[in-house]
C-alpha cells in the first residue's frame, strides 16, 4: 500500500515494531531521540503541524498543546490510561484520542502479585540484608513476614485488571471480596468473590489491591481515614494510579506501623515519592513496571500506531477514546 502523505510525531522512543509501522504508512515519523520526558517548550514545538502524534502518559496534553497542535487529526496515546489527555478539549477540537487497552492485563496482573509476594515475604528487604553482608546464617526469627495462601484479597476496581489479579488467587486457595459499581458475576463465578462496600472490604482484607481509573471520585481514595480501617497486618497494593492513594498518609501508616506494607509500583506525583517513603522498609517500590514486559510494551507500540494508521487512513481507530468526533 502507498504511503500517506502525513507528518508523525513520536513523544519519545517505543518498541521498534511501532515505529516501523507508521514509516511504513507515513512520509514523515520524527521521534523525540532522547530517553526522557520533553520539555513543555520541546513538546510545543514536536506537535505544531503534525496529522498525528503518539504521545505517552507522562506527556500532558492540555488546550495549548491541542492548540499548538492544529491540524492534527489524533492522539493515540501509548497506554490503557488517558488521564493526561484533556479529551474534552481534544473532543471540543475535532481530534481523536485512542489508547492502548487489553494487551497490558496479563503484565500489570502478574506484577501486582509480585508486589504482594515481595513485601508480605520481605524479597526485596531481604535481598538488601543479604548484599550488605548481613545474613549469617538462617535465623528462626529472621525477616518474618505474612502468610499468604488461605488470606482474604480485597480488589478495588474490579474491571480487567483487577479481574485478572483475583483469577490469579485461585492457587494461593484464598478468599476475595471486591468493591465496583458494577456486579462482576463472572468473578464471582470463578473465584467466589464477594461484592462489598470499600469499607468493609478494607476492613476484612489481608491485601488490598487497587485497580480503578484516575478520575475526580478516585483521587485520594485512600487516605489515613481508609488506612485506619485496615487490619494492623495487612498490606497495601497500588499498580493502577499514583494519585489514588494519599501518599502522605500512607507513609504515615507505615511508619508507625499501622499497616504491615505496601507494594506500590505507581506515585501519587511520578517520579517524585512522598518525603520519608524511600526511607522505609515496609515497601516495595519498583519504578512503574507494570507493562514492562518486551512482548506486552511491543503490543502497546503496534496498538497505539495501528490507532493512527486507521485514523489517518479514514477509518475507525479500534481504540477511540472520544468517538463522537467521527460523527
Amino acid at each position: 500500500m502507498p504511503k500517506v502523505e502525513a507528518s508523525i510525531y513520536v513523544t519519545r522512543q517505543i518498541p521498534r515494531p511501532g515505529i516501523d509501522m507508521l514509516v511504513d504508512a507515513f512520509s514523515r515519523v520524527d521521534v523525540n531521540p532522547d530517553d526522557r520526558v520533553l520539555t513543555r517548550a520541546e513538546l510545543l514545538d514536536g506537535v505544531r503541524g503534525r496529522d498525528a502524534v503518539l504521545c505517552l502518559l507522562t506527556d500532558a496534553i492540555d488546550a495549548e498543546v491541542l492548540d499548538a497542535a492544529q491540524g492534527c487529526r489524533i492522539f493515540a496515546n501509548y497506554a490503557v490510561g488517558y488521564n493526561n489527555i484533556d479529551v474534552a478539549a481534544a473532543t471540543a477540537r475535532g481530534i481523536a484520542v485512542s489508547n492502548t487497552p487489553g494487551v497490558l492485563t496479563d503484565a500489570t496482573a502478574d506484577l501486582t502479585w509480585a508486589l504482594l509476594f515481595s513485601v508480605a515475604r520481605r524479597i526485596a528487604e531481604g535481598d538488601r540484608y543479604t548484599r550488605a553482608g548481613r545474613f549469617k546464617g538462617w535465623s528462626p526469627m529472621l525477616l518474618l513476614g505474612g502468610d499468604i495462601s488461605g488470606r482474604t484479597l480485597g480488589i478495588v476496581g474490579a474491571g480487567r485488571i483487577g479481574t485478572a489479579v483475583a483469577l490469579r488467587s485461585r492457587g494461593f486457595r484464598m478468599r476475595v471480596l471486591y468493591c465496583d459499581r458494577v456486579q462482576n458475576e463472572a468473578l464471582e463465578q470463578a473465584v467466589g468473590a464477594r461484592p462489598v462496600d470499600l469499607d468493609t472490604l478494607l476492613r476484612e482484607s489481608d491485601f488490598v489491591s487497587i485497580h480503578v481509573d484516575l478520575n475526580e471520585s478516585t483521587r485520594h481514595l485512600i487516605g489515613a481515614r481508609e488506612l485506619g480501617l485496615m487490619k494492623p497486618t495487612a498490606y497495601l497494593l497500588n499498580s493502577s494510579r499514583g494519585p489514588v492513594i494519599d501518599e502522605a498518609a500512607l507513609v504515615a501508616a507505615l511508619r508507625e506501623r499501622r499497616i504491615a506494607g505496601a507494594g506500590l509500583d505507581v506515585f501519587e506525583n511520578e517520579p517524585a515519592l512522598a518525603p520519608g517513603l524511600a526511607e522505609l522498609d515496609n515497601v516495595v517500590i519498583p519504578p512503574h513496571l507494570g507493562s514492562a514486559t518486551t512482548g506486552t510494551r511491543t503490543k502497546m507500540a503496534t496498538l497505539a500506531a495501528a490507532n493512527v494508521v486507521a485514523m489517518l487512513r479514514g477509518e475507525r481507530p479500534p481504540n477511540i477514546v472520544n468517538p463522537e468526533v467521527l460523527a
